[in-house]
């Protein structure tokens, strides 16, 4: 059985997310204490060891206990199966889509992997501005779902204007002909 190179590329790209996602939170959560903080670059970013119990951002971290460990526990198993389902559609040549889908996946199953653990995702990326405008922190798995997902908008945006304007020329077209006729 030969595997399509979109399934392999997915995997491989995957792979490397949960991986460099995990080794990162590893190392936060071995050697920094819960809110310790390291600047890194004065009056803007900061490595801040944080525990996540709700969705990007912190959504959801006051709901009941119940409804997040329900909607936690089954969302990136959902996503997963949904991203697969996409995949499928997809041509081998389109490689920047899997790509984008490639890092949405990778960073559901990084923060799912936390959430199997500990019932929490591990944050560290603190981005401030003089500690006065905070951008709530976040981590590896973070930005490349927020990447891959606004990827594949770039993707869909180009595509719907490209399937309007063959729409509207496709139409011109028919208008010429109607007014030769």
């Amino acid at each position: 059985m030969k595997i399509s190179k979109k399934y392999l590329l997915l995997a491989a790209l995957a792979g490397t997310i949960v991986t460099l996602d995990q080794a990162t939170k590893l190392y936060i959560h071995t050697q920094f204490y819960l809110g310790e903080s390291l600047t890194v670059i004065n009056d803007f970013f900061n490595i801040t060891y944080v525990r996540n119990t709700g969705a990007a951002f912190g959504i959801f971290r006051d709901a009941g206990e119940t409804f997040r460990n329900l909607f936690f526990l089954s969302m990136p198993p959902l996503a997963m199966i949904v991203i697969l389902s996409i995949l499928w559609g997809v041509k081998d040549t389109d490689r920047l889509q899997v790509f984008a889908l490639g890092n949405v996946f990778g960073g559901a199953v990084g923060n799912y992997i936390d959430r199997l653990r500990f019932g929490f995702v591990i944050d560290f990326l603190d981005f401030h501005y003089q500690h006065r405008f905070t951008w709530p922190a976040f981590n590896v798995a973070d930005m490349c779902i927020v990447g891959g997902v606004g990827l594949l908008l770039l993707i869909m945006t180009q595509q719907f204007l490209e399937d309007r304007a063959a729409q509207r020329a496709g139409t011109l077209e028919s208008d010429a002909d109607q007014a030769k006729g």
